[in-house]
């Protein structure tokens, strides 16, 4: 059991990290019904923005809140120029768009960065305490800590906020949303926005655990959205839950829906 004990820490770390990242899918989902399949590819272009930054000399906070706000600013982009076009589209169309756009900061990364692993170290991550007999860093506690933390902040914004009741709204029924008077276009890109903020999140905490690769930032949509999956689309508790689900991949040796209202 002691041999388990780091793999148990990594696997909190990075199950927290998709959960994260299934919670930016769940979330934009019951309010546009667009399944982000780009989100990876986001999270991965702002990383290697953030290592361009930091190794031309760019202050490092400065860096890593590069990263944070181009997740946020491609996603409520491509919200705003194809999300009114596709609104009334079958989910697998809206689906299928953002492979276009994934495809294209894929093929920018391979261009401009290459297939090399690049990497960087946080502060944070320079910085580790004894549990026990493992020594865990902060990046691990903030990976396991974090989601939480934003899964609360979520469901308290979606229950008590004018804007979040408009997207519990849409997730029930976007034309008689729309019809109450409510804004669906604004209310649309405030789940574009934040989606791709916690995608910024997610990515700088992915890097720092399993290192910058292009080919793994843009593979981390699957893992979300297998914790995406298990909560249903629509419980944001099932798939912050669900989350550490694919995690087990990190051990040696190594499987109801809910009403839009338990957003």
């Amino acid at each position: 059991m002691p041999d388990l004990k780091p793999f148990l820490i990594l696997g909190l770390a990075l199950g927290g990290v998709y959960a994260m990242s299934g919670v930016g899918l769940v979330v934009l989902y019951r309010a546009t019904g667009v399944l982000n399949l780009a989100y990876g590819a986001v999270g991965g272009m702002g990383t290697l923005i953030t290592w361009s930054l930091i190794h031309d000399k760019h202050n490092q906070w400065f860096a890593y809140l590069a990263c944070v706000l181009f997740g946020g600013l491609v996603t409520f982009l491509y919200g705003l120029v194809l999300g009114p076009p596709l609104a009334n589209r079958e989910p697998l169309v809206k689906a299928t768009a953002t492979l276009g756009l994934m495809l294209i900061l894929w093929g920018i990364m391979q261009w401009k960065w290459g297939a090399t692993a690049h990497n960087f170290t946080m502060p944070m991550t320079k910085k580790s305490y004894q549990l026990g007999k493992v020594r865990v860093n902060w990046t691990q506690i903030i990976g396991t800590a974090l989601p939480i933390v934003v899964t609360a902040g979520v469901v308290q914004f979606l229950n008590r906020t004018k804007i979040g009741t408009a997207m519990r709204g849409l997730a029930n029924d976007r034309e008689i949303t729309a019809m109450l008077g409510v804004p669906v276009r604004r209310v649309e890109a405030v789940a574009w926005f934040g989606s791709g903020i916690l995608c910024g999140f997610a990515a700088l905490l992915l890097s720092q655990q399993i290192g910058l690769d292009i080919n793994t930032q843009v593979t981390i949509v699957i893992p979300a959205l297998a914790a995406a999956l298990i909560g249903r689309l629509h419980s944001l508790w099932a798939t912050l839950i669900g989350g550490c689900r694919p995690s087990e991949a990190t051990r040696p040796n190594s499987t109801e829906d809910s009403p839009a209202s338990r957003l």
